[in-house]
């Protein structure tokens, strides 16, 4: 599954090119780009082996690239100091664990392991994909280094499906963060496709055609202002509860256990899992449900029936997998608080759900597009001005630039 090819403009290529130079003193010679993503259904199914609706959005992150000849790889993204990786030891350090090191030497040491001869490259890397965004920044570095990779080092032979699984396998071992494949897959793939991880060796992946704004509405992803700050463990502790539900069935993920197994079992698990787990194992079973119908309703062309189904997802989260509030938090529960924003201007109309990990981050809103201005000016009032963003579906996963001729 390849991607289309996307043209770099001479402007575009005139703000690479100068900041390459100011950080390397030559000029570039390849031009790269990956995608953010927006999941569309399946919250937090994906690390269960479950079913998504995703696609990869018009926010970038784009690099200029010269091989340097030397064993380091050197990466300047704008805005924060320079990334220096030794090839020479391509095994998890464990100062570089949640840092950007990490992700660039775990890409590397899998090619490595791939056969791949990996040298040393400088990138200057420029991002509209903003860290904290929900749309995946980091999803989108790590699909951006593993498409470098594959064009300088490797003649392309790695599929976008399978630089995904190397980009997750930089984060869930070097970069020590336990997440699924859904959001490296939207990136590296491009358009809006449903994939079943079921076979996680060899995820089924379909493109979904459909135009969302033909619709009458508008995809728009609303900041909650909210930091990922210190909310690692209550990330890792949704696939870790799992894992007991799991462990009591002697099995890896839920998609191994059918739902009529889990609800008989229930009374058991209570006994020797949080009640929490339960519950989120139920949400589990309902959304993974609920994706191929939304991808039947989009098929069909029934916009209506999507939505309730987007509805159920965004209610199904916030009331059984527990992804909107941290726990404990009491002064501050700003994705709930756009949540609520979001159902006060929609005015009983489109739908919104919380987008992505949760508990900071974003919500998602399809809007009407004549509630549209409404609907963004109250959402900017409360969160700061551009917190709701308009986004499109974008063709291209990760991809090597055209340069304008």
């Amino acid at each position: 599954m390849s991607s289309p090819s996307l043209i770099l403009s001479r402007d575009q290529k005139q703000v690479l090119d100068a900041g390459f130079f100011a950080a390397f003193e030559k000029t570039p010679e390849r031009y790269f780009s990956a995608p953010g993503r927006t999941e569309i259904g399946g919250n937090h199914t994906d690390h269960q082996r479950g079913r998504v609706l995703a696609a990869a959005v018009n926010l970038d992150t784009r690099a200029a690239v010269r091989v340097n000849g030397t064993d380091t790889v050197r990466i300047l993204s704008k805005g924060y100091p320079l990334c220096t990786v030794s090839l020479n030891t391509l095994v998890p350090q464990e100062n570089e664990i949640n840092t950007t090191p990490a992700l660039v030497r775990g890409v590397c040491a899998r090619f490595a392991e791939l056969g791949c001869k990996v040298e040393g490259f400088d990138a200057y890397c420029e991002s509209t994909v903003l860290p904290g965004s929900g749309l995946s920044s980091s999803a989108a570095f790590e699909v951006l280094i593993g498409t470098i990779v594959n064009h300088l080092f490797f003649g392309g032979r790695v599929s976008q499906p399978e630089i995904a699984q190397i980009g997750q396998y930089a984060e869930n071992v070097f970069f020590g963060k336990p997440c699924g494949l859904m959001d490296q897959t939207a990136s590296a793939v491009g358009n809006l496709v449903t994939i079943d991880f079921f076979d996680k060796d060899h995820p089924v992946i379909e493109p979904v055609d459909f135009d969302f704004s033909a619709c009458g509405h508008a995809l728009c992803i609303i900041d909650s202002q909210a930091s990922h700050a210190d909310l690692t463990d209550e990330y890792a502790a949704i696939p870790g509860e799992l894992k007991q539900i799991c462990a009591y069935f002697g099995k890896e993920v839920l998609t191994q256990i059918s739902e009529a197994d889990f609800f008989a079992a229930i009374p058991a698990l209570r006994k020797i899992c949080p009640d929490r787990a339960v519950l989120r194992a139920i949400h589990f079973y309902q959304e993974n449900a609920r994706v191929p119908q939304q991808v039947e309703a989009l098929r069909r062309g029934d916009f209506a029936a999507f939505l309730e189904l987007v509805k159920q997802s965004g209610y199904s989260s916030y009331m059984y997998l527990q992804n909107v509030i941290p726990a404990g938090y009491v002064e501050h529960q700003d994705v709930a608080v756009s949540l609520a924003l979001c159902e006060h201007y929609l005015r009983g109309k489109g739908a919104y759900r919380v987008h992505g990990g949760g508990f900071a981050g974003t919500v998602q809103a399809f809007v009407p597009f004549e509630l549209l201005d409404s609907f963004r000016a109250g959402i900017d009032a409360v969160l700061g001005q551009g917190a709701c963003h308009v986004l499109s579906i974008r063709p291209q996963g990760g991809v090597e630039m055209e340069v304008e001729a």
